[in-house]
């Protein structure tokens, strides 16, 4: 893949390497690890006693053998589920090892940052704060303030952040500009905007964030964005010709449930 090679794509591990261990799991983000991602992407939701916790959905129903919304239940409700034994009832190409049950129990963000530390390698992270939530505001205080605890509030000595938030609400992406003004922010769009037209971003927005569908219905929109001086990361990248386009095109980053095969795809497997 020749364009691939003239610009650097950076593989953002979706949820983790999610095609192959339950989405959210420290399983999950080892495996990424492994693939040798580039950056890991997470959501995260805040529970009723004021925990960072790895979860896309509002409940825990689909994703555990629980039931209930994460910001109704406490850390210790969500230590008794299992986050991993869905993904082998459904189409995984592996199940998790079920004898260490630290692989599959809910995964904090601060565990999360935690592994990401212990790497060896500069592996950067991609949080996305999910909204609509009853603790608006605290997330982003709670955030801002885990963050700082463990130095990646603040860019590094080279001036390079190896953290960036993400998110759909642009008042989300606004308070964490407000509370850390030098956090890379990204704002997601399943749909084009009409300020979308000549590459414009909320406020508090750093870079764009569109999904593949739109990418697909929509390519000039990634020359816009980029002319406005916008860097483009795309979700939820995992079919060959959808990562062609996105090399074409240009993108900064591919974010995607198969690190491994995009990897591999951009010549870099």
């Amino acid at each position: 893949m020749t364009q691939a090679r003239q610009h650097h794509i950076q593989v953002v591990a979706h949820r983790g390497a999610s095609e192959d261990a339950p989405e959210h799991t420290l399983a999950a983000y080892m495996r990424a690890i492994e693939d040798g991602a580039d950056a890991l992407e997470c959501d995260v939701r805040l529970t009723s006693d004021g925990h960072l916790v790895c979860v896309h959905d509002r409940r825990v129903n689909r994703t555990s053998n629980g039931r209930g919304a994460v910001s109704a239940l406490e850390l210790a409700d969500l230590a008794t589920l299992d986050f991993g034994t869905w993904k082998g009832r459904e189409d995984a190409t592996e199940v998790p090892d079920r004898t260490d049950p630290a692989l599959t129990a809910v995964l904090t963000l601060e565990r999360l940052l935690e592994l990401v530390a212990d790497s060896g390698r500069r592996i950067e992270l991609a949080i996305e704060t999910k909204h609509p939530t009853r603790w608006a505001g605290r997330v982003e205080e709670r955030l801002v303030a885990l963050l700082d605890r463990f130095g990646l509030a603040a860019p590094s000595s080279a001036g390079e952040s190896t953290v960036r938030i993400m998110s759909f609400s642009a008042r989300s992406l606004h308070r964490i500009a407000a509370a850390a003004p030098t956090v890379p922010t990204v704002y997601l769009m399943q749909f084009a905007s009409p300020w979308l037209r000549d590459g414009r971003l909320p406020a508090g927005a750093r870079i764009a964030g569109p999904g593949i569908r739109l990418v697909r219905n929509q390519p000039g929109l990634v020359d816009r964005l980029h002319r406005a001086g916008h860097q483009v990361h795309v979700w939820t990248v995992n079919e060959p010709e959808d990562v062609e386009l996105c090399a074409r095109l240009g993108v900064d980053a591919i974010i995607t449930n198969r690190p491994r095969q995009v990897l591999s795809q951009l010549g870099r497997g």
